[in-house]
């Protein structure tokens, strides 16, 4: 099973190390090792082409099925032609692709995915690896309530991530949930969407569809962790029963969700990552405004591995990434809940990427006081303090962040401090929850406020100094 980068509810009062914003470079050594690795017990001729290098996740799960059994592969080409011939030539069973990219899903047996390696054109093949889904003083802290209430944009409207679409890839959304109700009564949701890569019911090679606008995936998920998360970037400005204000850090912006499901392997999250690719311009499709839905400027993704691992520039994650950075989409991930004493790097492996534009949140707590003055929360993972790489590039509010969440859902029942929403029937539909699930979509709102600050921003201006 596995689980957002989520934490159960704290008491206060962390005691650990004070974090500092760090820049880091890029580690090769990970990179060479993979480029080496090989199934068990196979080697290539010095006389034959080298046989095309496997993950070792990949590699350590064929060396415990039987010849019968298939599994899930993404068989990366030269080009989306290369993966093709490839899946076809080998007799494995298409499931997507990933075009700009050159992946092809599929599933096949242990002697298929052998096969592969040594087709024209393939240059890595990867496995299905199981990761995990990991706001009134919140939103002080980061700056973005000021930012609201002090600085307008390029349209001369308040900063708050209008004309900028946010795509939250994440257990799904409840779009009549009251913190994304618009003034006019509608929803923040534009787009609601659900990948079915693997499942019985897929949607063929498509994978990613949409739902209507008004559809609660994340109740047909049994998770709550993606409302949590969404609330946190696009909260509208609400009040609760108690008087308590909220909002989100971006509350003028749209959300795009991208449901995988209360438990996420990477096919399904790299899915979403596709979708965004090849739809960020248009998110609701040809014909419709870019008023009424803009274009996605950035993604949230607060899931990863247990444990952190080393980062891989050879996996699909990481290349759909890169090709939204080069297209003008910032990627932002959760750090991760695995802590550590800088002895090891237990950080999300994605946002180790030294690439512009892609950007690994770590959580500190604030006290409840909505400075910036607070430490690194005892569950955030660190990395290995002798490299920076695997730093985290910056750190928000992630312990007991009050958002969206409905009582009867998994996520939201480990909340410690329910409250009510403004409408007679909205009992206990808002908790506090903390994590670096929590963190990074603070910051995904404040990149979606950056954009709607500049909106001259070209493709592949992205740095990281």
């Amino acid at each position: 099973m596995s689980r957002f980068l989520d934490r159960q509810a704290r008491p206060s009062g962390r005691a650990a190390g004070r974090h500092a914003c760090r820049r880091r470079l890029f580690a090769g050594v990970a990179a060479a090792a993979l480029a080496i690795s090989g199934l068990a017990g196979t080697a290539a001729n010095a006389t034959t082409a080298p046989l095309a290098p496997v993950q070792p996740f990949l590699s350590e799960q064929l060396s415990g099925v039987t010849d019968l059994a298939t599994v899930p592969v993404l068989v990366h080409g030269t080009d989306i032609a290369a993966a093709n011939n490839a899946v076809r030539a080998t007799g494995m069973v298409p499931v997507t692709t990933f075009d700009k990219v050159g992946v092809a899903v599929a599933t096949g047996t242990r002697a298929q995915i052998e096969a592969a390696r040594s087709q024209p054109g393939v240059t890595y093949l990867e496995g299905n690896t199981p990761i995990e889904f990991t706001l009134s003083t919140s939103n002080v802290a980061t700056r973005g309530a000021e930012a609201v209430s002090t600085l307008k944009g390029a349209d001369g409207t308040a900063l708050d991530g209008k004309g900028v679409s946010v795509a939250v890839i994440d257990s799904g959304v409840d779009p009549t949930h009251p913190f994304f109700r618009n003034a006019d009564g509608s929803s923040a949701v534009v787009a609601n969407l659900k990948a079915l890569c693997l499942v019985e019911l897929s949607a063929g090679p498509d994978c990613v569809v949409r739902v209507p606008n008004t559809v609660d995936t994340d109740t047909l998920a049994v998770g709550g962790h993606g409302t949590h998360v969404a609330g946190i970037v696009v909260g509208r400005p609400t009040t609760l029963t108690d008087g308590t204000r909220l909002q989100g850090a971006a509350p003028g912006a749209s959300l795009v969700s991208i449901s995988t499901g209360a438990g996420l392997f990477i096919i399904g999250a790299d899915a979403a990552l596709n979708w965004v690719l090849e739809n960020h311009d248009k998110p609701c499709g040809e014909g419709v405004p870019v008023t009424q839905c803009p274009p996605i400027k950035v993604t949230n993704n607060s899931y990863g591995p247990s444990g952190g691992g080393a980062f891989d520039p050879n996996s699909a994650t990481v290349k759909l990434q890169r090709a939204l950075a080069a297209e003008g989409v910032a990627t932002v991930w959760a750090a991760g809940n695995d802590g550590g004493d800088g002895s090891q790097s237990l950080t999300n492996p994605p946002g180790q990427d030294p690439t512009g534009g892609i950007i690994s949140v770590a959580s500190y707590y604030d006290q409840g006081t909505g400075t910036r003055d607070g430490n690194v929360s005892d569950y955030s993972s660190r990395g290995l303090a002798s490299d920076p790489s695997t730093w985290p590039d910056l750190s928000a509010p992630g312990e007991d962040i009050q958002s969206s969440c409905r009582p009867y859902l998994v996520i939201c029942a480990t909340g410690l401090a329910p409250a009510n929403g403004p409408g007679l029937l909205d009992v206990g539909t808002f908790n506090t929850i903390s994590g670096t699930s929590m963190a990074a979509p603070h910051v995904a709102g404040i990149v979606a406020q950056m954009f709607q600050a500049n909106r001259l921003r070209r493709p592949g201006r992205w740095s990281k100094r």
